[in-house]
């Protein structure tokens, strides 16, 4: 079983919380930025998202610069290890107001293939060592991975409230922090989330890195080891009220629109179509389709015929893969109607595809199974802010 550890974090000092917190590195474009950098001069951006023309070495400019912050009091540690409860409320596509209760602790790097802390779909390949640089620099985990804890009971034992820390609303969220250094409480959730296999939900790329750093740790940094042991994740309890999940659809190009319907069309039939508008995700739903987006901005509506090969598995990315498995394609991902209809209307792709959550159901049997779900298959909703509490290695 994992484990999960408290750790002496360091925050933001409160005056400067809202204003130095972000969205994930990985959803901001460089414009985005560079706005969130001149808006406050300890916006997190500055050290999680180095921009080349930072300078010369924009990792090591960033660790300066988080050094600087904590010498003179932007960043402030914790006095004792804690856990940091993490409440997310908001509404969901549907109108329903919901909070997802997760805490944010120090989770066991396991190596590939280990056990306790498993993936839940396959990853892309990445090229850039731009994360493995910046750990490496700033010797810190800056932004939570998202995994989520098989183990019961960890929803109730985030009920009661912690210590109050700070509360920011972004973009209709509500985010609030609390901490936890009661040694009690922390012996509690330490044992419930070790109890049982943590699945990692969001942020693969990020835990493989901890792999990575852990193993350069070994060779140039042996007194890091226990540190590089683990890393920041925030863990949620696995349970249909304590996540809301949407679909990552589908953006392809080296392939003609032809080619694609005529290869999609060789494993689903056609049943109607729909106008390109935020009804036809209900529409996809209510026939278990895929919306096959064409350039006049009309989703085509297609059903599977079944196949063998997959299976009890539902699940329209991996349907999609074994359907189109046999046409040189390239494919991207892209959450958002409205994102995939913009891409194809201006030619941007060829064509694109959206397709439905994966149900709650599924998530539970991949995990029983250990099996792995195609690329971007789940895309968990609210997003964790970056800047909520960074886990210093040194």
């Amino acid at each position: 079983m994992p484990v999960f550890e408290p750790f002496i974090g360091l925050r933001f000092e409160q005056s400067r919380f809202a204003e130095s917190v972000a969205p994930p590195y990985d959803v901001l474009s460089e414009n985005d930025v560079r706005k969130l950098r001149d808006s406050s001069p300890s916006n997190v951006t500055w050290i999680d998202v180095p921009l080349l023309d930072d300078g010369d070495d924009p990792y090591a400019i960033a660790a300066t610069k988080m050094n600087e912050w904590i010498a003179s009091g932007v960043l402030i540690p914790d006095d004792t290890p804690s856990f940091t409860i993490y409440r997310m409320t908001f509404t969901d596509e549907s109108g329903v107001s919901r909070t997802i209760d997760g805490v944010i602790g120090a989770l066991e790097v396991v190596p590939e293939g280990g056990s306790g802390v498993l993936p839940h779909e396959r990853t892309t390949p990445k090229a850039s060592t731009d994360r493995l640089d910046l750990t490496i620099s700033t010797e810190a985990n800056l932004s939570p991975i998202w995994g989520l804890s098989r183990a019961t009971g960890l929803s109730a034992l985030l009920a009661e409230l912690g210590e109050h820390f700070d509360t920011v609303e972004i973009d209709g969220v509500l985010h609030t922090l609390e901490r936890v250094s009661d040694p009690d409480r922390v012996a509690a959730i330490r044992e419930c989330v070790s109890s049982s296999d943590v699945l990692i939900a969001d942020g693969h790329h990020r835990y493989g890195v901890a792999r990575q750093y852990r193993q350069h740790v070994a060779t140039h940094h042996p007194e890091l080891a226990t540190a590089a042991s683990t890393t920041m994740v925030f863990v949620n309890e696995m349970s249909p009220e304590q996540l809301a999940i949407a679909a990552i659809h589908r953006l392809y190009t080296d392939v003609t629109s032809d080619e694609l319907r005529a290869a999609l069309e060789a494993s689903y039939d056609h049943i109607g179509s729909v106008p390109a508008d935020d009804q036809c995700l209900q529409a996809m739903a209510d026939a278990s389709a895929v919306g096959f987006v064409t350039s006049d901005a009309t989703v085509e509506l297609y059903v599977p015929q079944g196949s063998a090969e997959l299976g009890d598995r539902n699940l329209d990315g991996a349907r999609l893969e074994h359907a189109l498995s046999g046409i040189s394609h390239t494919v991207t991902y892209q959450h958002g109607v409205r994102n995939v209809v913009d891409a194809v209307t201006s030619q941007a792709a060829s064509a694109g595809i959206l397709i439905r959550p994966v149900p709650f159901d599924e998530i539970v049997r991949t995990a029983e199974r250990g099996d792995l779900m195609p690329p971007k298959s789940t895309f968990f909703t609210p997003k964790l802010l970056t800047g909520t509490v960074i886990r210093p290695m040194r």
